[in-house]
């Protein structure tokens, strides 16, 4: 294991995965539940991102108001999540395809993270531990915004990997 202080090479949208997902852990989701919304939760943001940087437009299944056609859905830093069971009654995020599985998002942010994945997990759930959930749930996306990777502004910042500081996250509470 690397030294807390040493800084992991990654991008944005694999730290907010695995943050929406320790946030919505906290807020009593199962783990597969958890990482299917939260990668709901960095695909939109993702999405929004690239629109605001002009790379790509408005999907045809979202409405005027920026935001997928829902009906049942659960919140998650800041976004309404639409939700749905698979064939086992498992609440997962829904997409146009149907439930999100979970198993890729996971594999992702494993991949991301490599050998690290388990230290940055570990910083993020005593963060979130130090909050009441409905307040977490509330502030997170903001703490998200303390601790994310530096990367540029424009477009040379879209995928780009910056650096996550393990002290940032455990700062984020003071």
């Amino acid at each position: 294991m690397a030294a807390p202080d040493v800084p992991i090479r990654v991008n944005r949208a694999p730290v907010l995965t695995l943050w929406a997902a320790v946030v919505a852990e906290r807020l009593g989701h199962p783990a597969d539940t958890a990482m299917s919304l939260a990668s709901h939760v960095a695909g939109t943001a993702a999405q929004a991102k690239a629109r605001r940087l002009g790379i790509t437009e408005a999907s045809k299944h979202e409405d005027q108001a920026g935001g997928l056609v829902q009906h049942e859905s659960v919140p998650l830093l800041g976004r309404q999540v639409p939700v749905t069971r698979d064939e086992h009654g498992q609440l997962l995020a829904a997409s146009g395809e149907g439930p999100t599985p979970a198993a890729p998002a996971r594999a992702y942010v494993a991949k991301a993270f490599g050998k690290r994945l388990d230290e940055a997990r570990a910083t993020m759930e005593a963060l979130a531990a130090s909050f009441d959930p409905k307040e977490l749930n509330r502030v997170g996306f903001r703490l998200y915004e303390h601790f994310r990777p530096e990367v540029p502004a424009d477009a040379r910042g879209w995928g780009a990997k910056g650096e996550l500081h393990l002290p940032r996250i455990r700062e984020a509470a003071g």
